[in-house]
């Protein structure tokens, strides 16, 4: 036996010690399409959902009264639902618009929290939208993969 900085009795490599594992860890969690490594701590493990920052996971785990020395694995199915319930509907429990990713929307000027794949989908409409019409940013990206094989034309030659 070793002892420990207060002075308490830690076995040897060679003992009978084992790691404490939890009987409901799960090692890895599926949450909106999303797989969440279960070994990481709450905050940064709801950071791997797309649209989820660290603000925003933090923001959400106190409002799901979420315990944050908690491992992502050790979450109850009652707790992941809570945040899970949270993150689609953020407006009804009192997280500010400032705080939303998606504010004013162009279409039907709400302020919502865009995750996942509907992330995607945003990205893509409003670059569609703006090379309809014809806006700056709209353009650059519009001309962004013509630009590209024309300049690599010039230094690369292709036999046929």
């Amino acid at each position: 036996w070793l002892y420990g900085n207060q002075g308490c009795a830690v076995g040897v490599a060679g003992s009978n010690m084992s790691l404490v594992v939890p009987e409901k860890f799960q090692h890895i969690l599926r949450v909106m399409n999303t797989n969440i490594d279960g070994n990481q701590k709450v905050m940064f493990g709801f950071t791997a959902i797309k649209g989820v920052g660290r603000r925003y996971a933090n923001l959400i785990c106190k409002k799901a009264d979420v315990d944050m020395t908690k491992r992502a694995g050790q979450l109850s199915d009652d707790e992941v639902e809570r945040v899970m319930t949270i993150i689609q509907n953020p407006l009804q429990y009192k997280v500010p618009k400032w705080f939303l990713n998606r504010q004013k929307d162009i279409k039907d000027g709400k302020y919502s929290q865009v995750l996942s794949n509907n992330l995607d989908n945003k990205l893509r409409e409003d670059l569609e939208r703006l090379k309809k019409i014809r806006a700056h940013r709209g353009l650059r990206h519009y001309w962004g993969s013509v630009f590209i094989m024309v300049y690599l034309s010039q230094y690369v030659s292709v036999d046929v």
